[in-house]
């Protein structure tokens, strides 16, 4: 039994010196935001231009109108349609976020990263015995699809470092 496991443990660590050595990394375990100094963010106010403004702050960001570089988020799209039959009971749902974004320097203008859009799905079930909790369970997936998003587009603008 001693030598089985010590068997395990020894391939175990083999693995993962192999899998370091050749440089592989889980991602997003190290990097908490992108490595920019500064940025702009246009775009009407909504949870997902907050959302992004705290994590680029939390990341050592100065986000201030006088940014080099502006980030022009659009507004949230969110789509949301059923999936399966319909019928009395539980039933899953579909739900999609839409979010157009680009990066403009504000000296000339120019796009460091022309307009591109983020799209980010979700499931969930939604019960007809239970019409209160539904837009509970609606508002916890848009919060979920927010996250996402943010997170997606923090890994864009890592790209402009």
């Amino acid at each position: 039994m001693q030598r089985r496991t010590f068997l395990g443990l020894l391939l175990t660590g083999s693995a993962s010196l192999g899998l370091t050595g050749c440089g592989y990394r889980l991602r997003g375990l190290d990097a908490t935001g992108p490595a920019l100094s500064e940025i702009a963010i246009a775009g009407s106010e909504s949870d997902l231009v907050g959302m992004v403004r705290e994590r680029l702050e939390s990341g050592d960001t100065r986000v201030h109108a006088q940014a080099p570089l502006v980030l022009n988020l659009g507004a949230e799209a969110f789509r949301e349609r059923p999936l399966g039959i319909q019928g009395t009971g539980p039933r899953e749902v579909e739900m999609e976020l839409r979010v157009p974004y680009s990066v403009q320097r504000q000296s000339d203008g120019a796009y460091r990263l022309p307009q591109r859009q983020i799209e980010v799905v979700t499931r969930f079930t939604v019960s007809d015995d239970n019409l209160l909790a539904q837009e509970d369970i609606r508002e916890e997936a848009r919060q979920e699809l927010r996250r996402d998003a943010t997170r997606r587009l923090l890994d864009e603008l890592r790209s402009l470092e």
